[in-house]
C-alpha cells in the first residue's frame, strides 16, 4: 500500500509542479500536464506489480483488467453506466435549476457565448450532447483507464478486504479525492474558493467511487468504471457551460461535483447498495 501511494501521489506532484511554478490553472500546459497525471496511478499498480513479481496473466484478472466471472453482465452494466452517467449529469443540472441554484439561458449561456453569435447555439448543442454522450467516452477510456486501474482496480479491492466494504469505498473515495490536489488546491473544480477546493472535492469523490466501486465489486471487473469515468468528464464539462454568461454557475452548488450533486449521488448510492449489494474483495496479491 505504502509503495502505491508513494508513486502515484509523488508523481501527480511531479507532473503538475510546472503548473505551481508557473501559471496554474492558466498556464498553457495545464490540460496536456493533467492529462499526464491521469496515469500516475498506472505508475503505482506496476510499481506494486515489479515489487511482488506476479505472473502478469493472474495480475491483470485480480486487478480487473478481464471482464471478470460474468463478462455477459460486466457488458451490460458497462452499457449502463456509459447510459446512465449523462443522464444523472444532466437531471442534477435540471434540478440545480429547478432549486433556483443556477440561470439556464441556452441563448446567453456560457456554451453560446463561445460559439459566438453566428452560429445556432439550439443545434450546436444537439451535436455536442451527441458527441460529449457517444464519441468522448470512447476517446476518454486510455487516460480513465490510468487511474481506474490505480484507484478500482488495485486500491479499492485490498481497502475492502482489510476494512469491509463500506470502509474501503469510503477511504478509497478519500484517496482518490485527495490525489487531485495538484489541480484542485489551484482552484480546480471550484474556482470561487481558491485551495479550499482540494478538500470539497473529496466530498464529490467519495460518492463518486461508491458508485464506481459498486460497479468493480458487483462485476470483479475495472471496465464498467473505466466507461462510466469516461463518460463522467464530458457531461460534467458541457453541463455547466449552459448556465448563463451573465451570471455563471457557482460550482460549489451547481454541478454534478457540486452540493446539489453529491445528493444526488448520496440517493443513487444508497439505492444501488440497498437494491444489490457487493461482496466482501480478496486483496490483490
Amino acid at each position: 500500500m505504502a509503495l502505491f501511494l508513494l508513486v502515484t501521489f509523488g508523481t501527480a506532484w511531479l507532473a503538475a509542479l510546472p503548473l505551481w511554478l508557473g501559471q496554474g490553472l492558466a498556464d498553457p500546459l495545464f490540460g496536456p500536464l493533467i492529462g499526464l497525471m491521469m496515469f500516475t496511478p498506472t505508475l503505482g499498480v506496476l510499481a506494486v506489480w515489479l515489487a511482488r513479481r506476479t505472473p502478469f496473466r493472474a495480475w491483470a484478472r485480480q486487478t480487473g483488467l478481464t471482464l471478470g466471472e460474468r463478462p455477459r453482465r460486466t457488458v451490460g452494466l458497462l452499457l449502463a453506466a456509459w447510459a446512465a452517467v449523462p443522464l444523472i449529469v444532466y437531471g442534477t443540472l435540471a434540478l440545480t435549476a429547478a432549486l433556483g441554484l443556477v440561470t439556464l439561458d441556452l441563448g446567453r449561456s456560457l456554451f453560446a457565448s463561445v460559439l459566438g453569435a453566428s452560429a445556432d447555439p439550439h443545434t450546436a448543442l444537439i451535436v455536442q450532447l451527441l458527441v460529449s454522450t457517444l464519441l468522448l467516452p470512447i476517446l476518454n477510456i486510455v487516460p480513465m483507464l490510468g487511474e481506474e486501474w490505480g484507484w478500482r482496480g488495485w486500491l479499492l479491492p485490498n481497502l475492502v478486504a482489510s476494512r469491509g466494504v463500506s470502509g474501503g469505498l469510503v477511504l478509497s473515495g478519500v484517496i482518490w479525492g485527495l490525489w487531485h490536489a495538484p489541480a484542485t488546491a489551484l482552484g480546480y473544480n471550484y474556482p470561487a474558493i481558491g485551495p479550499w477546493s482540494a478538500l470539497l472535492f473529496v466530498g464529490f469523490c467519495v460518492l463518486a467511487g461508491m458508485l464506481f466501486g459498486w460497479l468493480r465489486l458487483r462485476t470483479g471487473s475495472l471496465w464498467p468504471a473505466v466507461i462510466g469515468h469516461a463518460a463522467l468528464n464530458p457531461a460534467a464539462a458541457l453541463a455547466l457551460l449552459l448556465g448563463d454568461a451573465a451570471d455563471p454557475p457557482n460550482t460549489v452548488f451547481a454541478g454534478i461535483t457540486g452540493l446539489v450533486g453529491w445528493a444526488v449521488l448520496a440517493v443513487i448510492a444508497a439505492l444501488v447498495f440497498k437494491l444489490s449489494p457487493v461482496r466482501q474483495a480478496q486483496p490483490v496479491t
